[in-house]
């Protein structure tokens, strides 16, 4: 069989793609896949853009009819197939948002559908033709999951003073409670009373009735489903407790499962509230200039090239540039930047962000749908649509650890009776118990909870973290490769320094060289005139004004000539270079630094080194890193090696790998990875995209500025700063010791249980008390991510 290949760019099938991960690619290809010819599909992601490798018979099928049948399969799903993201709440466990998702996933026109039931948040993919959104939210409901317009945000203030909020968006705490007060009044009759047996159960009753309800709710569609979660088990072992007459204790149960989802639910809402806290940076409204008076406009209806007037004080509602007025600007609610950042006419700004000092006028260059802080919450929400590694074990371990359960259950209950080791109503008793200490709440919810505080702490800190594989893979990395230019160095030639000759003053020669260059654009002309402003000196007038392509620039100043530029151009244009002067090049290109000659007149009057300079504090960075455990720090640059060694040397890095095209920094990373294993790739996601994807976590630096550096990369420090690399490794280092603690405490508090029950050491009671409180226990444990904070 002949077999040929054709690689379409991705983003030119799938217009609304989000990553190699969308339902809509699997769909894509198995479409293709279906059709004569058509061998194999798959998805090239270390190329840049990604590319849709299709591998074809073209005996069967032509290389025009393939490309026809991919664009129009992506045409069908770009505009027939819809993402949408769906708050929820109403749910009592991680199970029972299994159960809605599979429900979901049955509906006719369903792609794809995940519940994260930590996050409070449904993640649907869908044909529009097939299925609508109220058809979606109206299953959901009948699955006892209530979906919500937009996530509900609440300060602690509001948590804390308003008594009728709490009860009306927790009235799983006051039916909780009802329950409870049920079960004190039966409890209280049957021991101290000599009240009717009729009259206490009566109470008991009413008890299972209150703190059975939730779980009923979720339960039978669950058995209906043929599906046996921790809900099904608790009301088994609750009805088995009645059938044994023990009402009291299984009312205890109800109460204490119920009492200890509350509790979670409460816990829960605050890594929620991190997270959701975010859109409400976005101002609803912003004042706008038009038809020359200023008007408030939605910020949905604002458009590119529309100016926006922005008080002392306020929120700035749009991403765009200054085009009037100077200001401080506070950008910590998107890059995590402790202080403000002194604006003026060119410079950008973010939505979210808090004007401080004076009036600006902003021209808006993007969207409300498209700035800053909507792509940032829209791949948050993406992020905790996808599961990490031990998400996924975890999921995979409560697959077969429930119906291995129950038949051990079953075994429980009928073996000992029948070989006549006890009575059935103890094996019974013993095997109702062994239903709630082999719940695996606590292992459902702990993980998930633990990645949504962190992904909601990076998020707070100007950190985007896109999911908790990331979050888990950056927490266990030993090796880190960066991208030297514009990355460990600041990306801009600066005047590192100024040797006059000829008794010229080291002012004087600056001012010179900046007068020559003042209306060059070129990096090298910029560095200089840069540095003349810096000093506030006097610039001279030049006259004259002549380049010298790939070698410098003539001009005129005060009437003398004025000769700038490099080695080559003094030495055709004949102008003597002396010995010192020589000695003086010699040792700053040694130094791997750029150099550049001055005469004025018939003499050479100095000397300038320029070099791309070490961010100020990437050695502090480094070090930091060090500590943190990551033991091998390698630079990449397309650089030459004397330069490369030169920075290598001042920041101090070890490795280095230079004169690397950016196919070969993706080679470099495929390399490391075989040395060491978890490997990141640093950079600013531009040039070197192709490494940033291949690596096993992808971090892009000016996530704010630039959308290839958001869309780029798995993890984006959103300021253009390498301090927060320190922070962001730190949090997924904490992130994954408390993931591990969580699942310690859990199965450690499920072997426990299972033990204590089979040998009938643990009444029912405190076997509830340690299910529920493990739960609570390791939701509460991954809540101290929300306070982690850089060292």
């Amino acid at each position: 069989m002949t077999e040929k290949t054709v690689e379409i760019t991705l983003s030119v099938l799938l217009s609304d793609w989000d990553d190699e991960c969308d339902p809509c690619i699997e769909e894509l290809q198995d479409r293709l896949q279906v059709h004569k010819g058509i061998i194999e599909t798959h998805l090239h992601v270390d190329h840049d853009p990604i590319d849709l490798c299709i591998h074809y018979d073209p005996n069967l099928i032509s290389l025009s009819a393939v490309k026809r049948l991919a664009q129009k399969a992506g045409a069908e799903l770009s505009n027939g197939y819809v993402h949408e993201e769906i708050p929820f709440d109403g749910l009592e466990s991680a199970d029972s948002a299994i159960v809605v998702g599979e429900a979901l996933e049955n509906l006719g026109g369903m792609l794809h559908a995940r519940l994260n039931y930590a996050a409070g948040l449904a993640l649907v993919a869908y044909d529009q033709q097939e299925l609508s959104s109220d058809q979606i939210r109206d299953t959901m409901r009948n699955f006892g999951a209530i979906p919500r317009s937009k996530p509900i945000v609440t300060t602690a203030g509001e948590q804390t003073r308003n008594l009728w909020f709490i009860l009306q968006e927790h009235s799983d705490l006051v039916i909780v409670g009802m329950s409870g007060l049920f079960l004190l009044i039966g409890w209280l009759s049957e021991m101290f009373t000599e009240m009717p047996g009729g009259v206490v159960i009566t109470f008991y009753l009413l008890s299972y009735l209150t703190g059975g309800f939730d779980l009923m709710r979720h339960a039978v569609p669950a058995v209906m489903r043929g599906k046996f979660d921790t809900d099904v088990l608790m009301l088994a072992a609750a009805l088995g407790a009645a059938f044994l007459g023990a009402w009291a204790e299984g009312s205890f149960l109800l109460f204490l499962f119920g009492l200890g989802h509350a509790g979670e639910h409460f816990a829960l809402e605050r890594a929620r509230n991190a997270v959701n806290a975010l859109g409400e940076l976005m101002p609803k409204t912003a004042r706008v200039r038009r038809e020359g008076s200023i008007v408030v406009s939605p910020v949905e209806e604002l458009m590119v090239g529309e100016i926006v007037i922005v008080r002392p004080g306020d929120r700035i509602a749009v991403d765009g540039k200054i085009i009037r007025g100077e200001s401080a600007v506070d950008q910590s609610p998107i890059t995590g930047e402790s202080m403000p950042v002194q604006k003026q006419p060119g410079d950008e700004v973010f939505a979210g962000t808090i004007n401080q000092d004076a009036a600006l006028e902003v021209e808006i260059t993007r969207l409300a749908k498209d700035n800053t802080l909507s792509r940032v919450m829209e791949m948050v929400a993406e992020a905790q649509g996808q599961q990490s590694p031990t998400q996924q074990f975890t999921e995979r371990f409560t697959t077969w650890f429930v119906p291995v359960v129950l038949v051990l259950v079953i075994l429980v209950a009928a073996l000992p009776p029948l070989f006549s080791w006890m009575p059935f109503s103890d094996s019974f008793y013993r095997a109702m118990l062994l239903l709630v200490a082999a719940s695996p709440c606590a292992l459902a919810i702990g993980t998930p909870a633990a990645v949504l505080a962190g992904i909601a702490q990076a998020a707070r800190n100007g950190v985007l973290i896109k999911g908790g594989v990331h979050l888990e893979n950056l927490g266990q990395l030993k090796a880190m490769a960066f991208d030297k230019t514009g990355t460990l160095t600041k990306g801009q030639f600066e005047v590192t320094d100024v040797l006059p000759e000829n008794s010229m003053s080291a002012d004087d020669l600056l001012g010179l060289a900046a007068a020559v260059e003042l209306h060059s654009n070129h990096p090298l002309a910029m560095a200089v005139v840069r540095a003349a402003r810096n000093k506030n000196l006097s610039i001279p007038k030049a006259d004259g004004l002549e380049n010298v392509p790939g070698k410098g620039v003539k001009s005129r100043v005060n009437g003398l000539p004025v000769w700038m530029g490099s080695f080559k151009l003094f030495e055709e244009e004949e102008i003597q270079i002396t010995g010192p002067i020589r000695e003086k090049l010699m040792s700053l290109e040694e130094d791997g630094k750029t150099t550049m000659l001055i005469s004025k007149g018939d003499h050479i009057v100095g000397v300038l080194g320029l070099a791309d300079v070490p961010r100020p504090n990437v050695k502090l960075v480094l070090d930091h890193l060090r500590k943190l455990g990551i033991s091998h720090l390698i630079m990449l640059t397309g650089d030459n090696q004397k330069v490369a060694n030169k920075i290598s040397g001042l920041i101090g890095v070890t490795d280095v790998e230079a004169e690397l095209l950016p196919q070969e920094k993706l080679k470099t990373i495929q390399r490391l990875q075989k040395k060491y294993g978890a490997v990141a790739m640093t950079g600013d996601g531009v040039n070197d995209a192709p490494a940033l994807a291949a690596a096993t976590v992808g971090i892009s630096l000016g996530g704010a500025g630039t959308a290839v550096a958001l869309e780029t990369a798995d993890v984006a420090l959103m300021a253009d700063d390498l301090g927060k690399l320190p922070f962001a490794v730190g949090l997924s280092r904490a992130s994954r010791l408390i993931i591990q603690q969580n699942l310690i405490i859990s199965l450690g508090v499920i072997l426990l249980l299972i033990v204590t029950s089979v040998l009938g050491l643990v009444q029912l009671s405190w076997a509830v008390v340690l299910h529920e409180g493990s739960t609570i226990i390791v939701v509460l444990n991954a809540l101290r991510l929300l306070g982690y904070k850089k060292d």
